[in-house]
């Protein structure tokens, strides 16, 4: 299964929100970081950049889901419990 990124998060709180996000619409999210930065808890830059890697046939989805995230268009949407 080839991964493809389509979201670099400026940290592991924004990636997890995100890959949570993701999941909730049924798509599968692997986050990849930098072992240093994880490893000596840097948050800044480079080393606390952390990536959303998703299956190459579900990437185009999980693209256009980020885009209506970041555009708002899910606020105030209620969702089934």
């Amino acid at each position: 299964m080839d991964l493809i990124k389509v979201y670099t998060a400026a940290g592991e709180l924004d990636a997890e929100m995100v890959k949570g996000f993701l999941e909730a619409q049924g798509i599968k999210v692997m986050l990849v970081q930098e072992s240093i930065g994880r490893t000596y808890g840097l948050t800044v830059g480079m080393l606390g950049e952390v990536q959303l890697l998703v299956p190459n046939d579900q990437a185009e989805e999980a693209r256009n889901i980020i885009e209506e995230m970041e555009d708002g268009n899910f606020e105030g949407t209620e969702y089934p419990a």
